[in-house]
């Protein structure tokens, strides 16, 4: 008696596996070379205005060798990535921190632009694109991360990296302290813009846990609040919900940054301090500078000049 052979014993070689693509996605390759952001760019390669070896590419997500493939854009071959720069500006009130604008409200992009012109920091050569990290509204000031290393700024600004950013805010009222514990403790806001209502009803969210600490009194006072998190328009969301107005917001700190530049000016940073940003963004404590430089600190309010005594008029 002959039995049938088990198929399974004696399997049929399976055809050799696609081998999986290298590099990086063509889109990324742009990106980095300083040709447009990495949205920018996938609209190049949509428009068919890509060529990589003499073929264009117009499906986006193909992997390429930036080393190895001759990559062009508008018939111009791509020369490699630009190297990485870093950048503390300190924002004015005024300005969206955006590189274009479409009702043309000034751009932290033109203030930069418009800084190196004049050399006021000193800054040598042309800037390459420059991407901010992370916001600050139109109204709000201080210091802003500008760089080209899309990585890092992507991992600084992931809500799990934690990293710490300082804020000098002006309230308008003075805040009750059980209004204040809230904010301490994690407070109810809304979670997209101010008043906007989703599917019937409005997207609440609760925030983490904040430093706030007085750092001036009075009828209108000025609060340190340390955030670990950057949702929209948190710092004014916050006071509202515990019935006070923000009037005034400047970021002083980013991870161990301290603010130390004057308003609409800007420097490149050390380093030192890039290594602290990374460590920052792998959600590690970094610690900075005990002491608060000048553009970090409140000014001295101005002091009333003493009225001189009229002199007595003399007799006629």
């Amino acid at each position: 008696m002959t039995t049938k052979p088990d198929p399974r014993s004696n399997p049929k070689p399976s055809p050799a596996a696609d081998p999986q693509p290298t590099g990086d996605r063509l889109q990324k390759i742009l990106a980095q070379a300083g040709i447009a952001s990495r949205r920018k760019a996938e609209e190049l390669i949509l428009e068919g205005r890509v060529q990589v070896n003499g073929t264009t590419i117009t499906t986006l997500g193909t992997r390429h060798d930036a080393a190895r493939d001759h990559i062009r854009v508008d018939g111009k071959l791509l020369h490699g990535p630009e190297p990485h720069r870093y950048f503390m500006l300190n924002k004015p009130r005024g300005y969206v921190t955006t590189l274009d604008d479409p009702q043309n409200r000034p751009t932290v992009a033109k203030l930069l632009a418009e800084a190196t012109q004049k050399k006021v920091t000193g800054v040598h050569g042309k800037l390459p694109r420059l991407y901010p990290v992370g916001r600050l509204d139109y109204l709000s000031e201080g210091l802003l991360l500008m760089t080209n290393d899309g990585e890092l700024a992507n991992s600084l600004s992931k809500a799990a990296a934690g990293v710490e950013k300082t804020y000098l805010v002006k309230v308008s009222g003075v805040p009750p302290a059980s209004g204040l514990e809230q904010i301490r403790n994690g407070i109810m806001i809304d979670r997209g813009r101010l008043n906007e209502v989703r599917s019937g009803r409005r997207d609440r969210v609760i925030t983490a846990p904040a430093k706030v600490e007085l750092v001036r009194g009075g009828d209108n006072p000025w609060y340190e609040v340390t955030l670990i998190e950057g949702r929209n328009r948190q710092l004014r969301k916050m006071f509202e919900e515990i019935g006070h107005h923000v009037e005034k917001i400047r970021r002083i700190g980013y991870g161990a940054l301290r603010l130390d530049v004057p308003p609409g000016e800007f420097r490149e940073l050390t380093t030192g301090e890039v290594t602290a940003l990374g460590r920052a963004a792998q959600g590690k404590k970094v610690v900075p500078k005990a002491k608060l430089p000048e553009f970090a600190q409140l000014k001295s309010p101005a002091k009333k000049k003493p009225s001189l005594p009229r002199r007595p008029r003399s007799p006629r």
